[in-house]
C-alpha cells in the first residue's frame, strides 16, 4: 500500500516548563516536518521540512521549550554529516546550531537535563563527531539515563517517558522480534492512561517498527476504553491530548465512558516547502570551527578512498 493511503503520522514533545510543544509530522515516509504549538492559544506554525527521516523517539525538547535535540537520516554519504546526524536547534526549527555526525542509524539523539545541558545518545562520546557547536548549551559527558533500554529509539524514548511521569508496569521480551513495554500515567478521578509501546519487526501496515497502543482504565469502576488509533497521547493541564489519523485532539476525562474530542489541528494537507530558519546564515546553518573543518576533510578523504576501492 502506498504512503499516500495513510494519514500523516504525528508525534509530540511537550515543554515541561512552558506552554509550547514541537510536533513531528511524517508523510510521505521520506518527508518530515516540524511544527510549533502554542498550547495556551492552540496556534500552530510550521517549523521546517526535511527530505529524510527524523527519529522522533530519539528527540527531546528543553524544559523552557527553546531548544530541540533530534536524530535524523538522509543517506547522503558525501554530505557534511555523512548522511546521519544529531542536531540541536532552536525549536521548532531543524537548522542545527550544534551538529554531530553519526555512523548510520545506530544511537543518536538525546535528552535535555535542564535548559542549558543535554545528554547525547552516544556511548562512544568524544570530540571526533563534533561538526559544529554554536548553541551555547553544554553537552554533558557525565549524564546518562538511570535506566538503560538499548541504544536506539527505546534508549531515549523510554527514559523520556519515565522522566515525564510515566511508570514502567511490565516488559515482555520473550520474542526477540516482537516486544512490548507497558507504561501507565495516573490522571484524575481514578483514571489511568496506559501506553503499550511496541517494538515489532512484523509491524501492522501504516505503523513503524516502534509504535504505541493506548487505553484508558479506571481503577475504581473497572471501566476500560481501548484507543487503537491513538498514535501519541499525553495528559496536559487537566485534559487528554492525542494524535489520531493525522489530527491533534483534546478532551476532558469521560464521565460515562465516552470521550468528547475537540479538534486542535488537522495536519493532513501540508506539502513539502523549503523553509529557512530565521537564525540561519546565507551559507551553512552556522560556521564550522577550524577543528571541525579538519575532521570533515579527514572523513571526506576516507570516504573518497573507500569509494575508489
Amino acid at each position: 500500500m502506498a504512503d499516500q493511503d495513510f494519514a500523516p503520522r504525528l508525534h509530540v514533545l511537550l515543554a515541561r516548563s512552558a506552554n509550547t510543544a514541537v510536533i513531528f509530522r511524517r508523510g510521505p515516509s521520506k518527508r518530515m516536518a516540524t511544527f510549533g504549538w502554542d498550547r495556551a492559544t492552540d496556534e500552530i506554525k510550521v517549523g521546517q521540512w526535511l527530505k529524510g527521516r527524523i527519529y522522533e523517539r530519539r528527540a527531546d525538547l528543553s524544559p523552557d521549550g527553546k531548544h530541540l535535540i533530534y536524530f535524523a537520516f538522509n543517506g547522503k554519504r558525501r554530505s557534511e554529516t555523512g548522511g546521519s546526524w544529531t542536531g540541536v536547534s532552536r525549536a521548532p526549527y531543524l537548522a542545527a546550531l550544534d551538529l554531530y555526525s553519526a555512523m548510520g542509524c545506530w544511537e543518536g539523539g538525546g535528552l535535555f537535563i535542564d535548559d542549558k545541558r543535554y545528554w547525547q545518545n552516544n556511548r562512544y562520546f568524544g570530540d571526533d563527531d563534533i561538526l559544529r557547536h554554536n548553541s551555547g548549551l553544554i553537552r554533558d559527558s557525565d549524564a546518562r539515563p538511570a535506566q538503560q533500554f538499548g541504544a536506539e529509539c527505546t534508549g531515549v524514548y523510554y527514559p523520556r517517558l519515565l522522566r515525564d511521569g510515566w511508570t514502567l508496569v511490565e516488559r515482555d521480551r520473550s520474542d526477540r522480534w516482537n516486544k512490548w513495554t507497558i507504561f501507565d500515567k495516573p490522571l484524575a478521578r481514578d483514571w489511568v492512561l496506559r501506553k503499550i509501546a511496541n517494538e515489532q519487526v512484523d509491524h501492522p501496515p501504516g505503523k513503524g517498527c516502534y509504535w504505541d497502543y493506548h487505553q484508558l482504565r479506571n481503577t475504581k469502576s473497572g471501566a476500560e476504553i481501548d484507543l487503537p488509533d491513538w498514535e501519541w497521547a499525553e495528559w496536559d493541564r487537566g485534559a487528554l491530548v492525542w494524535a489520531e489519523h493525522g489530527k491533534l485532539y483534546r478532551a476532558p476525562l469521560p464521565d460515562d465512558g465516552a470521550l468528547t474530542p475537540a479538534l486542535i489541528h488537522d495536519f493532513s494537507d501540508y506539502k513539502f516547502q523549503a523553509i529557512k530558519a530565521p537564525y540561519e546564515t546565507d551559507g551553512e546553518d552556522a560556521p564550522m570551527s577550524t577543528k571541525a573543518r579538519k575532521r570533515k576533510a579527514r572523513k571526506d578523504a576516507k570516504r573518497e578512498k573507500v569509494g575508489r576501492a
